[in-house]
């Protein structure tokens, strides 16, 4: 599996081919040379390490399937990771912990999301040993920012994100389905 990636994408069992050439197309389209894409052994799911902002990849994504929501056919979902690190619960902990303190502002709410695969940890700690160094309030429903952590197996990806971070095409979509019901 391809070691510090900066996308998890989801996509349907099977078609894992299919998304490759349509995210590498994708990122081709907005100007990146340097595209790698790996399948992680798991089906519908793979990591991808571009040279552009993660950031504003999943903007660009979003923007462009607002605009089309069928534009993509095999990309289900895009997060994207600011650091991966092994997987361990210290370096997890450390990880977080920096990328928190820094990008947390004191007022913000936030929640821990964790996504896990091919691990045997728990979540609760994980959270366990984040959540107690964090002063900020913690809202499960309405965060300001979200402490992602996506482990795939011996890697673990981090990032610190706001809510509207984490683009899922079907629920773009499914608004745009109703949007043209009401219209209709």
């Amino acid at each position: 599996m391809l070691k510090r990636f900066n996308l998890v994408v989801s996509t349907i069992r099977g078609r894992e081919e299919d998304c490759i050439s349509e995210l590498w197309y994708f990122l081709k389209e907005l100007g990146d040379d340097d595209i790698i894409i790996g399948k992680t052994g798991l089906p519908g799911l793979l990591v991808a390490r571009t040279s552009l902002d993660p950031f504003y990849v999943v903007r660009e994504l979003k923007r462009k399937a607002c605009e089309n929501p069928w534009y993509f056919r095999f990309i289900l979902k895009i997060v994207p990771i600011q650091l991966t690190t092994i997987n361990n619960i210290e370096n997890i902990k450390e990880e977080a912990l920096k990328l928190a303190q820094s990008m947390l502002d004191k007022k913000q709410k936030y929640r821990i999301t964790i996504r896990k695969r091919l691990t045997d940890m728990r979540s609760e700690n994980i959270i366990g040993a984040i959540a107690p160094n964090l002063e900020n309030k913690v809202d499960l429903e309405n965060p300001d920012k979200i402490i992602w952590i996506d482990i795939i197996g011996e890697e673990a990806g981090i990032s610190i994100l706001n809510p509207d971070d984490i683009v899922s095409l079907e629920i773009i979509r499914r608004k745009k389905r109703l949007s043209y019901r009401e219209k209709s």
